[in-house]
């Protein structure tokens, strides 16, 4: 609920007031027949003087709680509360506190009197009249009775319904209770405090109404599927990992509370489990010459991709499209793997992690420079990132892939240098993948983005050998 200044006046509060009550009126006249004797009598009781004398009644059978005890246990009778969360001490935890001013109250009692509830909520500009109210308001208790004395007492009523019932505060025996060591010796009774904790029903609405949200919303959908599709987003991916329902109420949420209804008895229980230690499936290339004989194939979607290839090709399928689909749709699988790998070790991997010699002093200088880009940002590598700069490195990265490819799949196939390009190509051609991902390197690191397919790095250092 909101602690706004009010703006609206006597005016905007009784106009809104009259506006809740014609729409309730109107909802029973509905029902009825333009000739059943009730009719002047429904009208009368929907009079803005009577309507509100009942509520006053009828008020008592509610209590409007931002700490709820019927989440504990539906049956349990003790003490609810209502407590402003500005009004809360501050904490560097997650609690009611953070809602600030801006909250939903909740309202726990007979279902039958949530009419009551649903008056006080009305705003005008922002603030609520339960809020005017509490404030002591003139505008909002103008707007109750022209008579003054009858305002106040209309108010007091109304007010009443952040107040606890019972006349101090009480437990029950289904509710949740524990003792809390407040002092130095665990075996003195004296320095316990007993808690009854209670449900923290204001903030499990806000909560939800994030996780719903960042779970279903249109801006986390469009997040979802960028991230599905292996395509760059602007904007940011909610994810709750091991996230609960606790459903509350059964086929009656509202027995619960009026929030509780309102999310159909549904709340969000966030994980609370301990990290779990998972081996890193990255693999790195210690001591190799390159990544593809030994962390690629090594990648099960790799090997399982390269074997359904071979058999295919072996079989002698006809020349047609389906053929070139069901290649196609096998290559685009390797390749990516391929482009999964280098972003694993891109992204895992401190920047400058191929300058370890001891272990990685074997690694082809084209596959560095394709794994390891942010090496290129240390002051002292300024050769490295000349060479990355020069861009043609991503051809040796397509050789290097047409070779293993061929090496792969030789036995039964005859594989040459004609099946070796077009490997490469596939490769470097590959716009939602290979090319995609060296988009984002280019742009992250202000590279210039023509890619030479053509020569290899190797080739070019001879050519200026050959023709100083």
């Amino acid at each position: 609920m909101s602690e706004a200044p009010a703006t609206g006046g006597k005016a905007g509060y009784r106009a809104a007031i009259s506006a809740f009550l014609q729409e309730r009126l109107q909802a029973k006249l509905d029902k009825l027949k333009p000739d059943d004797p009730q009719h002047n009598e429904v009208i009368a009781s929907f009079a803005h003087d009577v309507w509100l004398a009942s509520a006053a009644k009828r008020v008592e059978q509610i209590q409007a709680v931002t700490h709820s005890l019927k989440p504990i246990h539906p049956d349990a009778r003790g003490t609810n509360l209502y407590v402003e969360p500005r009004t809360l001490p501050p904490l560097a935890e997650l609690g009611s506190h953070a809602l600030g001013e801006r909250f939903v109250g909740d309202v726990v009692g007979n279902a039958a009197a949530l009419d009551v509830y649903k008056l006080l909520k009305l705003e005008v500009n922002g603030r609520s009249l339960l809020t005017a109210l509490l404030a002591q308001d003139a505008n909002a208790l103008a707007a109750l009775h022209a008579d003054p004395a009858q305002a106040q007492a209309l108010r007091d009523a109304f007010v009443s319904l952040t107040q606890p019932r019972a006349e101090g505060p009480s437990s029950h025996t289904l509710a949740k209770q524990l003792y809390w060591l407040t002092g130095s010796d665990a075996g003195e009774d004296a320095d316990y405090t007993l808690l009854a904790p209670l449900y923290a029903t204001s903030l499990a609405h806000a909560v939800h109404a994030q996780v719903q949200e960042d779970r279903f919303g249109e801006t986390n959908k469009a997040a979802r599927q960028a991230r599905r599709e292996r395509k760059a987003h602007d904007g940011v991916f909610h994810d709750y990992p091991g996230l609960a329902v606790q459903n509350m109420g059964g086929t009656k949420p509202q027995n619960i509370s009026q929030l509780n209804s309102e999310r159909r008895g549904m709340n969000y229980l966030l994980s609370s489990l301990p990290p779990q230690w998972q081996a890193s499936a990255v693999r790195l290339p210690v001591h190799a010459a390159s990544v593809f004989d030994r962390l690629f194939i090594a990648r099960p979607e790799a090997r399982r991709a390269v074997r359904a290839l071979r058999v295919f090709l072996e079989s002698a399928p006809d020349a047609n499209l389906a053929t070139r689909e069901r290649r196609e749709e096998l290559l685009d699988t390797l390749v990516d793997e391929l482009v999964s790998l280098a972003a694993e070790l891109q992204q895992i991997l401190p920047p400058g992690w191929s300058r370890d010699d001891e272990r990685f002093e074997k690694l082809d200088y084209e596959e560095t420079l394709w794994l390891d880009p942010l090496r290129t940002e240390i002051p002292e590598e300024a050769q490295f990132a000349h060479d990355w700069l020069y861009m043609d490195w991503p051809a040796a990265i397509g050789k290097a892939f047409g070779n293993w490819l061929n090496a792969q799949l030789r036995g039964k196939l005859p594989m040459g240098d004609a099946e070796a390009r077009e490997w490469k190509k596939v490769l470097l051609t590959d716009e939602d993948g290979f090319k995609q991902q060296l988009r984002e390197l280019r742009d992250k690191l202000d590279a210039p983005h023509y890619i030479p397919i053509r020569k290899t790095h190797a080739e070019l250092v001879a050519l200026r050998e050959e023709n100083p």
